[in-house]
């Protein structure tokens, strides 16, 4: 792969959580001086572990303008991963989970504008198709989410366009699909399948599939999140500011599949629990990212088994 270049100084809101933790460990390793900005609500101070001396970590809120704004001083490029990542909880308290996923971004798109940072990268959501019959999904597609968290995500996507238009703040906007891989939290009761999953052969114990497991999920091994992070960083402005791209594996797998090759690789032969099919969830899911590939240079280099085999012995050493 092609290198990709420096950056010199970043923030990331959220740095504590799962995939900005691994974003945050990779820019300092990379020599970029970051700052981490999170409220420990679901991020942890573990997850930082070996970088504590090496990462500005500040503990505030998104929703406090003055957080954001001091945090935004003197950085290039601001990361915006920090969000109420759960469809049940935005059903069961849209209000909050309003004001952390509209209400932070605009606070931090605000804060990046007023501060001279260069550009904005918002993690954004494959939630915010819902349940389209256009698989794989191009960007272009008209959104129809079919929750709250969705809607929320698709708001920050249109704010961010506003800041590009309207105020000349270079702005990208990444929707992820199935984000995996190690220190995924599989403790949460909204946690994603593939760490509850995990965790459920670690114990010995049937994983509860929701739904008949026949719903495809489109995978992406964190690594490759990352990587996406940091090309749409640095991609040349007349490529990347105000786009939205999809980020995934770029393959759909159903539920079933995966729960066969993740048996394979633990050894086990265990038998799932099947439930009733949960609310706001999505039949399938499946990403065409060749928006990422031309204009980005984006390219998955992680497969499931591959991604799955490095999960599994994170989880194992944990």
């Amino acid at each position: 792969m092609e290198a990709i270049p420096k950056i010199e100084s970043a923030l990331v809101t959220g740095g504590a959580g799962f995939i900005g933790a691994h974003l945050a460990k990779t820019l300092a390793s990379q020599g970029t001086k970051v700052r981490v900005l999170d409220n420990f609500s679901s991020g942890t101070l573990e997850n930082l572990r070996g970088f504590e001396r090496r990462i500005d970590i500040v503990e505030g809120d998104v929703r406090n303008a003055l957080a954001c704004r001091n945090a935004c001083r003197g950085v290039q490029v601001v990361f915006h991963l920090a969000a109420l990542v759960s469809v049940p909880i935005s059903i069961q308290d849209p209000i909050q989970a309003d004001s952390v996923n509209i209400g932070g971004t605009l606070n931090m798109l605000i804060a990046a504008r007023d501060q001279g940072v260069q550009r904005f990268v918002f993690s954004s959501s494959a939630a915010v198709y819902g349940d389209t019959a256009i698989i794989p999904t191009h960007e272009d597609v008209l959104p129809k989410p079919l929750s709250p968290y969705g809607v929320q995500k698709l708001a920050g996507e249109h704010y961010a366009q506003n800041f590009t238009n309207i105020f000349g703040l270079q702005t990208v906007a990444l929707r992820y699909f199935n984000v995996y891989g190690p220190h995924q939290n599989p403790n949460s009761p909204y946690a994603a399948v593939i760490p509850k999953f995990i965790s459920a052969v670690l114990e010995g114990k049937s994983p509860t599939i929701f739904g008949d497991g026949e719903q495809t999920r489109d995978f992406c091994y964190v690594g490759d999140v990352v990587r996406a992070n940091l090309l749409a960083a640095t991609a040349p402005s007349e490529k990347a500011s105000g786009g939205v791209f999809n980020i995934a594996g770029g393959r759909q797998h159903t539920l079933n599949t995966l729960w066969q090759m993740l048996q394979s690789v633990m050894g086990t032969q265990l038998c799932p629990t099947y439930a009733a099919p949960r609310t706001g969830d999505i039949r399938h899911s499946g990403a065409d990212i060749s928006r990422a590939e031309s204009l980005l240079g984006y390219r998955p280099a992680t497969s499931l088994e591959e991604g799955l085999r490095l999960t599994v012995e994170a989880y194992r050493k944990a």
